[in-house]
């Protein structure tokens, strides 16, 4: 699972951070250079494949009240929201395409099929969680405000339930998406301010109509008699879209080795560039398998490379894999991996364990400033 068992960086010295931050620094340079045709052909195959895809589901639909069709258009359609929201919104909005040029295929303009609003989403994920990835108090990403994935969060009566909720949670996973930039916590305790609160909100709610009157209006209406049969069926898609990207997200941050950080504000001022890589190999876990997972996780397979180099395009992390993989057995460092059953059963452990007290939190030994615990058994 990893490199070494129990791994520590307590070892690391300022030197160290400083020469993994010039090799990192070396891997990205040497891809943004090399940028060019065949990257722009792989983002414009995997779009013409996904509206291919979509385009194909949907017509199968008009037929919906046949269950051979049912069943096929639901398939396609499926996959070609999944193909949308991981491989091409995630990464395009992360400005991994905006090299090229086109307006059309650009983090600027790019408004995904899913109920979050792109700027929303954009603030919330590009700039809070990869800029804070894994510290507690300031990363929302950390159960999601919603779960206790780690002993550093308090346990509340609360928590007991979150296993039912995560799996809600999955179901509908957009929404919570959609809500993230809130920031409930602050909302619930008085801190946030009530007139962007409100914006959010009608932002939001704007996006929500689109959607519903695309996928629960438009469409159905399109396929005439079968408007019930094709209503279930885009309502099923989206479903299957929503649990597939929660259970990879999940896996890319939550399996039972990932570490999470307490650090104060002096500490985030003065983190070194070494120091923030250490921080999101540390707080990242990959998942194992073919090419064709890959592209259906949005490469977010690779999700320690792509914490690394969040605006590296996607089709560039499994090349640099391995080279980050030996970078960590050269420093000794942790590289969390594994297949998709044992991460994502380590999850959904430690979702259960965590929901109720416990366990003890293990003293860290002296280390570098941001240096993580020890993982805690779950």
């Amino acid at each position: 699972m990893t490199t070494e068992p129990h791994p520590t960086v307590a070892h690391l010295t300022p030197a160290d951070y400083e020469a993994i931050a010039r090799e990192l620094d070396a891997i990205r340079d040497e891809i943004t250079a090399d940028l060019g045709e065949r990257d722009a052909a792989y983002i414009h195959k995997v779009i013409r494949w996904q509206r291919g895809l979509e385009v194909t589901g949907r017509a199968l639909l008009m037929a919906s009240s046949l269950p051979p069709a049912w069943i096929a258009g639901t398939t396609i359609l499926s996959v070609a929201k999944i193909l949308e929201n991981m491989e091409i919104g995630h990464n395009v909005m992360h400005g991994q395409w905006d090299w090229m040029r086109d307006p059309k295929i650009h983090s600027t303009t790019w408004e995904w099929d899913n109920v979050s609003p792109a700027e929303q989403w954009k603030h919330s994920h590009n700039f809070v969680h990869h800029t804070f990835t894994n510290v507690i108090g300031k990363d929302n990403d950390v159960g999601y405000g919603i779960l206790r994935v780690t002993p550093e969060q308090p346990w509340h009566p609360v928590y007991l339930a979150q296993p039912l909720y995560n799996a809600l949670l999955a179901m509908f996973f957009e929404y919570g998406v959609a809500v993230h930039d809130l920031e409930l916590d602050k909302v619930r305790t008085g801190k946030a301010d009530p007139e962007v609160t409100k914006e959010k909100l009608r932002a939001i709610g704007k996006k929500i109509r689109r959607q519903w009157g695309k996928d629960y209006l438009a469409f159905p209406l399109l396929s005439g008699p079968q408007f019930l049969t094709t209503l279930g069926a885009n309502f099923t898609a989206n479903i299957i879209r929503n649990v597939w990207a929660h259970s990879i997200i999940f896996c890319g941050h939550f399996p039972g080795d990932v570490e999470v950080f307490e650090v104060g504000e002096e500490q985030l001022d003065g983190e070194t560039r070494g120091e923030w890589y250490v921080r999101q190999l540390l707080g990242s876990a990959n998942i194992s398998g073919g090419s064709l997972f890959h592209l259906m996780t949005g490469n977010l397979s690779h999700q320690i490379e792509h914490h690394l180099f969040p605006d590296l395009p996607s089709n560039r992390y499994a090349e640099i894999a391995p080279r980050i993989r030996e970078l960590c057995g050269k420093y000794r460092l942790p590289y969390h991996t594994g297949p998709f059953g044992r991460q994502i059963g380590s999850t959904w452990k430690k979702i259960a364990r965590y929901a109720f007290p416990g366990p003890k939190r293990v003293p860290a030994p002296p280390r570098a400033p941001l240096a993580g615990r020890r993982p805690v058994a779950a």
